[in-house]
């Protein structure tokens, strides 16, 4: 294909609008080059917006917030913004403000299937367009008791995770089965991301 023969300098530097280190990890797996700009904006969420609405619109206003920064700067780019939930029956659990909160959390979804949500929004500064979309993955989580529960959180690990776990570290021996992509769980589908860009014109290796 032509897109794979054009030479890398003329595609649009990717830049991916987060300070994750788990989303990093997750973007150098397609080979790209890519630069890191972190995006600090207000995760405002309005009450009749579903778990799909809500990482997409979260995930494109990281990305316009990098976007309008790099735009002072005067500097082109092909931004990535992305946002990750978690939602019990379309109940939106984001990250626990306490240890307290995580414990409720944990406790909401044990024995219980919940569905986590990742939205991707793809800006390309040179032409302007815009491509936003999401991916769903179900997760079915074991039984824990309290004692359990209170000792993963005790580790540190869920108070920045959304749900209270993170499935890619101590909080997989919380989870007894997943249907769907499980880098979305982490929080980037490498798989969809590829897929959007192809629509840049940018073929991963």
């Amino acid at each position: 294909m032509e897109n794979i023969q054009r030479n890398a300098q003329e595609l649009p530097l990717l830049v991916l609008a987060s300070s994750s280190p788990r989303r990093q990890e997750l973007i150098h797996r397609l080979g790209l080059p890519v630069e890191i700009e972190t995006s600090d904006v207000e995760e405002r969420v309005e009450a009749d917006w579903t778990p799909a609405q809500t990482v997409e619109q979260l995930a494109r206003k990281k990305a316009e917030a990098v976007v309008a920064e790099r735009q002072t700067r005067q500097v082109q780019g092909l931004v990535i913004g992305a946002d990750t939930i978690v939602a019990l029956e379309e109940q939106i659990l984001g990250k626990p403000t306490d240890e307290t909160d995580a414990l409720r959390m944990l406790k909401m979804l044990q024995g219980r299937a919940h569905d986590v949500y990742t939205g991707i929004a793809c800006m390309d500064m040179n032409s302007g367009n815009v491509l936003v979309r999401h991916r769903r993955t179900r997760v079915w989580m074991r039984q824990r008791t309290d004692e359990q529960l209170l000792s993963y959180i005790a580790t540190g690990e869920p108070l920045d995770k959304a749900g209270a776990y993170g499935i890619q570290g101590r909080g997989s021996t919380l989870v007894e089965r997943i249907d769907g992509c499980y880098f979305n769980v982490v929080g980037l589908s490498v798989s969809l991301l590829a897929e959007m860009l192809e629509s840049f014109g940018i073929e991963t290796p």
